[in-house]
């Protein structure tokens, strides 16, 4: 069986022609021709079946055959908020493995400890947009740029909030460690326990050196929760990874 190609166009229901990037893949790369048939996805929740109408240099436009309509894997909006790391390639991987999981929104923080202080959102939001057509997405995730750390969490957001951190809550609190609740990591909860399965979610994610005391304890003054992903000490990247399955798994259909 052939196979039939994706292509990402905002508005597909309406407009007749690819994208000059979708079209100079379309044309160069896979070589399709008048009359193949594609698919196309808006990004906001719909495919559509089409057929290639008529091929004109580096054009390509087409007629769309059915509207497919498709419902999300998932319940509620999955907030991601991320320190980047120095190593955009790190960053890159988990913009990329976080779209094929399947999340809402990602944002990217400039805290005390960044190792980052700016990210160019052109190039995450191509890879964002390849790997949800890689996926068989229909939502493309909202792609937000860098914002400062105090003000981000001094927004008011709906849902639950989260900030995972590598700190005891005896240190967040500045009471005795011997005081601290061993149960789980440092006295905090696992994310996966206190999850809902519905509603919306966001969860924060630190550079390679932490979040500051004084970061946690603004957010928490702020109404975030301190969880924990696990007893493993684990890198930005793949810590964020881990708090977007986690919440793709309490909140899937």
């Amino acid at each position: 069986m052939k196979e039939i190609h994706t292509f990402y166009v905002p508005e597909a229901d309406s407009a007749t022609e690819l994208p000059a990037e979708e079209a100079a893949h379309c044309l160069r790369v896979l070589r399709l021709q008048a009359g193949d048939e594609i698919r196309l996805t808006d990004g906001n929740g719909s495919f559509y079946r089409a057929e290639i109408a008529e091929t004109t240099g580096k054009r390509c436009s087409y007629r769309v055959l059915e509207a497919c309509p498709h419902g999300r894997e998932w319940q509620g909006h999955l907030h991601l908020a991320v320190a980047p790391t120095k190593n955009m390639d790190r960053t890159e991987w988990l913009a990329e493995k976080a779209t094929e999981i399947g999340f809402d929104e990602l944002t990217f923080l400039d805290c005390r400890y960044s190792e980052r202080k700016v990210v160019k959102t052109e190039r995450i939001d191509k890879i964002l947009v390849a790997a949800m057509k890689q996926s068989h997405k229909a939502f493309k995730p909202r792609l937000n740029g860098m914002e400062d750390f105090k003000k981000f969490v001094s927004r008011p957001f709906s849902g639950q909030k989260f900030i995972a951190h590598c700190y005891d809550e005896a240190d967040v609190r500045g009471e005795d460690k011997a005081e601290t609740d061993k149960t789980m990591d440092g006295g905090k909860p696992f994310l996966l326990d206190v999850l809902e399965t519905d509603g919306e979610a966001l969860v924060l994610v630190g550079p390679e050196g932490d979040f500051s005391l004084d970061e946690v304890r603004l957010a928490l003054a702020n109404g975030f929760r301190s969880v924990s992903l696990g007893r493993s000490r684990l890198r930005t990247e793949t810590a964020a990874l881990v708090a977007v399955h986690l919440m793709h798994i309490r909140h899937a259909i």
